[in-house]
């Protein structure tokens, strides 16, 4: 076999973990400082491996300086803060302190100049919201690079989690013609020419017609899919077809959701993890969903130390003590109607009044996990009317076997429930709520043939992500944000 002509590079993460042996290494990354004084120059190189940063150094008073010393010479000219190298070197101890390595320069190209006057990073007062709107680079940042690295491993922990268990890992469809939340807030898609249904709109507010209605009169059996199609808000109800035919599955990747919501909470885009599983009953499903939130933040704290140790220290202090809290702690199981029980006690202290049949603020949430209980709380039991038709109804016909999983700091980080597996009282459901049984035929036919008592929940990604960063807003921790008036990349 010929060997590869490409030059070896190692990962910075590896080099500051290795014993300073004199090895010769290849160093390839984007400056973070530079400092020339009149004999030593040093320059801090970041490959976005890991949150710290490698010292490359250059004495220009050593008998042993390379051979090449104008090349070297005219790359340090060249460089600046942004700016890309490949450097090889000689692996030694470092004098300094909080680096065990440094390489010795004998080898420096530069690689992209970065102008000083014009590159936006350089500015050293880079707010949340200057770096949002320079999504292009923000990575490059301390703060960006540590979210993003943790968002690999947060993702790298969740699929672990499952396929320890025995999971299938599938994909649902992006594309749908069934609303799973039955909210109606989905982004259409179709190939229907866009100025003809606008001068059916206008053609309508003529006769009459509320121009809102107007989508009533465009025939949808002329477009793509033959239909009225959206982007998914949900991977459940496809997901729930694979879990009856091999028992555990899971679902990871975007959904889209049309909310108007300009928040720090809000993305029209965002990942879901959407675990289905067949034989499960209320109880199993509490039970995976604890463990599945304890086995990703124990990831967190045991497998990305420097990164969390950055955002206990710069992003929220105290966020690496909420986790390890999280994780130690039994959950606290809770039904709604006791729930609710407790928050009247202290009504006085939240803006929107809890009472039985009110769908849970994050400030009753917050309230039961850090005033009342001061541990993670399950609350489960909903009342039917504020959840969604797909879950089982309780003997006693006013809740449903929902579940939602609250913890201290956040709230919501999980909603889930036991499925409704009786096709008659599937089929009401969809009838009571005024959604169409045609569009929920093949979800239907899963209660026909073969039905099994099944369970399942959804984990948001990004809720997870501020969860483990502590950053606080939403749009921080996914590279590319989609939110009302923001769809610049």
């Amino acid at each position: 076999m010929l060997e590869s002509p490409i030059m070896k590079t190692e990962l910075i993460k590896d080099i500051l973990t290795s014993a300073p042996d004199s090895r010769t290494v290849t160093v390839c990354g984007w400056v973070r400082t530079m400092r020339d004084s009149k004999n030593l120059v040093f320059i801090q190189v970041n490959d976005g491996s890991c949150f710290a940063s490698i010292q490359l150094t250059f004495d220009r008073t050593n008998p042993a300086v390379p051979a090449n010393v104008e090349t070297i010479e005219s790359a340090i000219a060249g460089i600046s803060t942004g700016a890309s190298i490949r450097a090889t070197g000689k692996l030694i101890e470092s004098p300094a302190s909080g680096q065990s390595v440094e390489v010795v320069l004998e080898t420096l190209t530069l690689l992209g100049t970065c102008p000083g006057d014009s590159y936006p990073l350089q500015k050293k007062a880079t707010s949340m919201e200057f770096l949002r709107e320079n999504a292009h680079l923000r990575a490059r940042s301390n703060t960006f690079g540590a979210v993003f690295r943790m968002r690999s491993q947060m993702a790298f922990a969740l699929h672990s989690f499952f396929q320890e268990r025995g999971f299938y890992y599938i994909n649902t469809p992006e594309i749908t013609c069934s609303d799973c939340e039955g909210a109606g807030e989905m982004f259409q898609i179709t190939t229907l020419s866009m100025e003809k249904i606008a001068e059916l709109g206008v053609k309508a507010g003529n006769g009459g017609m509320k121009i809102e209605d107007a989508h009533k009169i465009v025939d949808y059996s002329k477009d793509f899919f033959g239909k009225k199609a959206s982007l998914t808000v949900s991977g459940q109800l496809e997901a729930e077809t694979l879990a009856t035919a091999l028992g555990r599955v899971y679902t990871f990747g975007p959904t889209f959701r049309a909310e108007n919501s300009n928040t720090t909470r809000h993305l029209a885009e965002f990942w879901m993890c959407e675990p289905e599983m067949a034989f499960f009953d209320l109880e199993d499903d509490m039970d995976i969903q604890e463990e599945f939130v304890k086995y990703l933040l124990n990831w967190a704290l045991t497998k990305c130390t420097a990164d969390m140790e950055f955002f206990n220290k710069r992003i929220q202090p105290g966020v690496i003590d909420t986790l390890r809290h999280v994780v130690e702690t039994p959950f606290k199981r809770v039904s709604y109607t006791d729930a609710v029980a407790e928050l009247e006690k202290h009504a006085d202290e939240f803006e929107f009044k809890p009472y039985w049949g009110c769908d849970l603020q994050t400030e009753h949430e917050r309230y039961l996990t850090e005033k009342i209980f001061k541990c993670p709380v399950m609350v489960y039991n909903y009342p039917k009317e504020i959840k969604a038709f797909y879950m089982k109804l309780n003997d006693d016909n006013k809740t449903v076997k929902a579940v939602d999983v609250l913890v201290p700091g956040l709230g919501e980080i999980i909603g889930g429930s036991e499925r409704e597996e009786n096709y008659d009282k599937l089929l009401a459901r969809i009838n009571d709520l005024g959604l169409n049984p045609k569009d929920y035929g093949w979800y239907l036919d899963l209660r026909k043939f073969g039905t099994v008592p099944h369970s399942g929940f959804g984990l948001g990604f990004e809720r997870l992500m501020l969860y483990v960063t502590g950053m606080a807003n939403i749009r921080d921790v996914i590279p590319f944000p989609r939110a009302p008036k923001l769809a610049d990349f």
